[in-house]
C-alpha cells in the first residue's frame, strides 16, 4: 500500500517590509511521503518570500516533473515566476526560465554545492537568476517546532527573515548567490 502526503495547516502572517507586502494566508501544504522537512520548509519560506497575486504550490509536489515546488500565474494561467527549491538540475531551470518571465531557486542546502552543479551549464539567462539560501542552523532549530497545525509569524526586513513557528522564535539572513 502506498504511503499518502501528509497533510499540514499553517495560519501565516506575513510582513514583507522590503516588498510592502502584508497578508495572512491560510495555508495547507501536502507534504509527501518522500519530501523532507527541510525541504518543505523551505517551500514554505519561498512562497511567503515570492508571495504576489497568483501564486500556488504545485499540484504535484515533490512528484510533479512539469513544474517547480511554487509557481505564479498571471490572469490568462501564463506562468510568470518559477521558483525552485532545493537543488534543482540545470535542465530543470533552463526550461522553467524560458517559460517564466523569472525564475529563482530557494535552498536549505550548501549553497557552494548547488552552484557548483549548475555553473557552465545550459541555463537561459543563468546569470539572472537568484539562488538564495537560509542558515543551515536556522533550518535544523525550526523543524522541530514545526506540527500538523503550525501559527507563523514571517518578517522580512533588509533581507533578514525572521521566523516565528509556535511559539518557537528564529531569524536568519536571506543570503542572494548567483549562477556561474
Amino acid at each position: 500500500m502506498a504511503l499518502s502526503a501528509t497533510l499540514h495547516t499553517f495560519t501565516v502572517q506575513l510582513a514583507d517590509v522590503d516588498r510592502g507586502v502584508y497578508e495572512d494566508l491560510e495555508l495547507r501544504v501536502a507534504r509527501h511521503p518522500s519530501e523532507t522537512a527541510e525541504f518543505m520548509l523551505t517551500r514554505l519560506l519561498a512562497y511567503c518570500l515570492e508571495y504576489t497575486d497568483g501564486i500556488t504550490f504545485s499540484e504535484g509536489g515533490v512528484s510533479s516533473t512539469d513544474e517547480p515546488a511554487v509557481l505564479v500565474r498571471d490572469l490568462t494561467g501564463r506562468v510568470t515566476a518559477w521558483i525552485e527549491v532545493g537543488a534543482p538540475d540545470a535542465e530543470r531551470l533552463h526550461r522553467g526560465s524560458k517559460l517564466a518571465g523569472r525564475a529563482a531557486v530557494y535552498t536549505h542546502r550548501d549553497p557552494v554545492k548547488v552552484l557548483a552543479q549548475l555553473t557552465g551549464k545550459r541555463i537561459h539567462r543563468g546569470a539572472d537568476i537568484p539562488v538564495y539560501s537560509f542558515d543551515r542552523a536556522f533550518i535544523d532549530a525550526a523543524l522541530p517546532a514545526i506540527d500538523r497545525r503550525n501559527t507563523v509569524t514571517v518578517s522580512i526586513t533588509e533581507r533578514e527573515l525572521f521566523l516565528e513557528l509556535n511559539g518557537t522564535s528564529l531569524s536568519t539572513p536571506v543570503a542572494e548567490h548567483h549562477i556561474g
